[in-house]
């Protein structure tokens, strides 16, 4: 299976395809504010009803940005995570092979000034 994963606003969206079959599932997932706590569960559970595990998946695609900064920052990091501990490949939206995918926001980031 491979997964490409689009995190770039609070819905989630993103495609399995099983590279035996061919056959591709898309998902959208409107997750919100509770994405750092549901995503990687909703890849895991989307995978098994394919009968398949995160052990199945031989290639990940992410998204890398333009987009929201929590968005693109929780899917950065479970793209990565994943790659890094199944060894797998893992490349951004434009092709480009990756050891760790860094998001790419659009613009400089905005930190604001931290209160006491």
């Amino acid at each position: 299976m491979e997964l490409y994963l689009d995190t770039s606003t609070f819905v989630a969206n993103f495609r399995l395809t099983n590279t035996q079959t061919g056959e591709t599932f898309e998902y959208v997932e409107d997750l919100g504010r509770e994405m750092a706590e549901k995503l990687l569960g909703t890849l895991r559970d989307k995978l098994a009803e394919h009968n398949k595990s995160f052990h199945d998946l031989t290639k990940i695609t992410f998204m890398s940005g333009p987009g929201s900064f929590t968005g693109l920052r929780i899917g950065a990091a479970i793209a990565n995570t994943l790659s890094h501990d199944l060894n797998i490949p893992l490349f951004d939206h434009h092709g480009e092979k990756h050891v760790i995918v860094i998001p790419d926001y659009g613009r400089p980031a905005n930190i604001s000034t931290p209160r006491k």
